[in-house]
């Protein structure tokens, strides 16, 4: 007796599990490797904003129906693009040392990717990625804390890698702006002070901004480089006082 019930649809596989289709060597090859890599030299060439099936498929001689096979949407395109660059990342070899010089690595790993392409930042802070670049990624980083007498308990575990993450990115996004700035207005970030600095000291002359007034005239302005080492260093600082306690 049949009890009226449609069978339930299938779910697709994520991409990183579905089979691609077979190979066909005319008009022109194709691979879901071989869409990748023409979708992340077009973003670090035009941007994120420029990945698009069209484009990819042009630049593969392929029109963008024969890449729906092989990548169902844009987001799907954009998470292989992401876990292709947790690979470089992956593939520079295994994490070694205490937790404070694992973190360290990890961190430096991930500005390293995201001044080679600068459109990496825009993906990152959401959900966590699930590509297997990714997931080795985050057990390189939870491994490399999970090790060290004091973190027994895997939230603390977590909380530690999370808050290194949230800095490295929100540092990492405050550099990729400075750059995106300089590009858009044309003016480096000295000729951008020299621009802004006659308002600022009529600002400053008000009284108003005592704290400000220090900062221009006494703080040392380090690089880049160096500012992210400290501030990295304070929050490991932060979490190795934690874990004193």
């Amino acid at each position: 007796m049949s009890t009226g019930r449609k069978p339930r649809a299938k779910k697709a596989a994520l991409v990183w599990e579905r089979p691609e289709p077979e190979r066909r060597p005319a008009p022109a090859p194709l691979s879901r490797e071989g869409i990748v890599q023409a979708a992340l030299e077009l973003a670090d060439k035009e941007g994120l904003d420029a990945v698009s099936l069209r484009k990819v498929g042009a630049a593969l001689d392929a029109g963008p129906m024969r890449l729906y096979g092989y990548v169902a949407t844009k987001e799907e395109l954009l998470g292989l693009m992401v876990d292709e660059v947790y690979g470089e990342m992956t593939s520079e070899g295994r994490i070694r040392g205490d937790w404070r010089k694992a973190l360290r690595a990890l961190a430096h790993r991930m500005r390293r990717a995201a001044r080679e392409h600068p459109w990496f930042i825009d993906l990152l802070g959401g959900r966590p990625h699930l590509g297997p670049n990714a997931l080795a990624h985050l057990e390189a980083s939870l491994a490399a804390v999970s090790d060290t007498p004091g973190f027994e308990d895997i939230d603390a575990v977590m909380l530690a890698v999370m808050t290194v993450n949230a800095y490295v990115i929100g540092a990492i996004r405050t550099e990729v702006s400075e750059l995106r700035a300089e590009l858009q207005s044309g003016r480096n970030k000295a000729e951008w002070q020299t621009a802004t600095g006659p308002y600022l000291q009529r600002m400053i002359a008000t009284g108003d901004f005592p704290t400000l007034d220090k900062v221009l005239r006494d703080a040392t302005h380090p690089s880049l480089d160096i500012v992210f080492d400290k501030g990295l260093e304070c929050v490991l600082d932060g979490i190795a006082a934690r874990l004193l306690r």
